[in-house]
């Protein structure tokens, strides 16, 4: 029973985590950088990214320009939507709940961004190498959303999978 309300845990404790990376990244990046310079981290990195202050007021990979404020209802709705699942998830789906809380912290951010600057976002990770060299210039929280997107869909394959092996397996049992 302890370890069931730990793993409760997870998702604000995953949310928060991402959410504090993200603005300690985007406020060292507004305090130390011009809008639209660049800089490496280490002499050598260049080839394979950098760090490029740029701000953008649409979606992702700057799609849907100039609906910043449109983006700010939508991440209120999704992050209530995150929550709403949350209180209904039992105990014990720690991965779902981690998947989640990056989802949950990565639009927090991005949130946080846009209330602040009037619809806007800090992108800063900057992608050089082969084949991502055109690669828009994300942040912290827009890989959390695309890593918890991606691991729940994962897991909700092979849950999905192991639903069907085990209904294959009581089918070839009841054939005995």
């Amino acid at each position: 029973m302890k370890d069931q309300k730990r793993s409760s845990l997870i998702l604000p404790a995953v949310a928060a985590l991402v959410l504090l990376a993200d603005q300690a990244t985007k406020y060292l990046v507004r305090v130390n950088l011009a809008r639209g310079q660049s800089v490496e981290l280490a002499p050598g990195l260049s080839h394979f990214f950098e760090i490029t202050f740029v701000t953008n007021n649409g979606a992702a990979f700057g799609l849907f320009p100039n609906l910043g404020q449109f983006f700010v209802v939508i991440a209120v709705i999704v992050i209530v939507a995150l929550v709403w699942y949350y209180l209904r998830l039992s105990d014990g789906h720690w991965l779902v709940q981690l998947a989640l809380g990056l989802q949950l912290g990565g639009a927090a951010g991005n949130l946080v961004d846009r209330l602040r600057s009037g619809g806007s976002v800090v992108d800063f990770i900057d992608l050089n190498f082969w084949p991502l060299h055109n690669w828009p210039v994300f942040n912290v929280a827009d890989s959390s959303i695309v890593v918890g997107v991606t691991f729940l869909t994962v897991l909700m394959f092979w849950e999905e999978w192991q639903e069907e092996r085990g209904n294959r397996q009581l089918a070839t049992a009841e054939d005995d």
